[in-house]
């Protein structure tokens, strides 16, 4: 596939993966970069051999290290606030994926880069990744869904710590905050995230896809979501998966999942 900042690479397992690639430039992200991230995930999206991604960035010292700060002497009140929503809307398509997305963190991940891997599903972190939101260093706030998502992944308290003093957070503390999923050495980042993608791949994908639908809900009032969860479990009973699972259960074997 062609893209330009954007190295697209399906293997022959399903699992693709996606780097930023703008290493001289920390892989900060420009419109070029959102412009081919969101077209590699409608094309991700659509592509039946994609059965989970991995997203991560290029070189040894950046996921993505921030947006383009080249970007920023033009912004205004309007151009400031399309800004913002174009990216949300790009972020927002990754994280409704209805497949597993993984980021895989090395080094920087500052600003847009930590609202990036937010909006993945998971996050494995190396040993020597740091996260932050340091927007108000530059009289700005996050902008790409970062006050929404990082609260609700580490808590109003320590959210509202890393915003308004914009410091940076390790790996370790990430982890011990809830803002990854796991710590590995450098070398061990991409085959940990494969290694945890190919686990979530072998379960139903419809199942998978539904649990992800459910857990976005989790956002809105605790009744409203039992009742979308109920929904879904309900859909859930009525798909051959589902029959399967239960049948390879019983017969102890292991299941078979089309996917229907």
């Amino acid at each position: 596939m062609d893209f330009d900042v954007l190295r697209y690479e399906r293997d022959d397992d399903g699992i693709l993966t996606v780097t930023i690639d703008r290493p001289k430039a920390l892989n900060a992200l420009n419109q070029a970069v959102m412009n081919e991230l969101d077209r590699a995930f409608r094309t991700a999206r659509m592509d039946e051999q994609v059965r989970g991604v991995i997203l991560t960035g290029a070189g040894e010292k950046a996921f993505v290290a921030g947006a383009d700060i080249q970007q920023f002497p033009d912004l205004d009140p309007v151009s400031g606030h399309r800004f913002a929503a174009r990216g949300q809307a790009v972020f927002n398509r990754i994280e409704q994926m209805p497949k597993p997305v993984i980021a895989a963190v090395n080094g920087f991940a500052l600003g847009g880069g930590c609202e990036l891997a937010m909006a993945c599903h998971l996050r494995i972190a190396s040993e020597n990744a740091s996260f932050g939101q340091p927007e108000v260093n530059l009289g700005i706030l996050p902008g790409y869904g970062g006050t929404q998502r990082l609260p609700r992944l580490v808590g109003y308290g320590i959210a509202t710590e890393m915003i308004l003093t914009g410091d940076r957070v390790d790996a370790t503390r990430a982890e011990r905050i809830g803002l990854v999923n796991r710590v590995v050495k450098a070398d061990e980042l991409l085959s940990g995230a494969r290694q945890m993608i190919e686990t979530i791949a072998s379960k139903a994908p419809l199942a998978v896809a539904m649990s992800l639908q459910a857990l976005r809900a989790s956002d809105g009032a605790f009744q409203d979501g039992q009742r979308y969860e109920a929904a879904l479990f309900g859909q859930a009973c009525g798909t051959k998966d589902f029959q399967e699972g239960v049948d390879a259960f019983l017969n102890r074997r292991t299941p078979d999942f089309s996917g229907e």
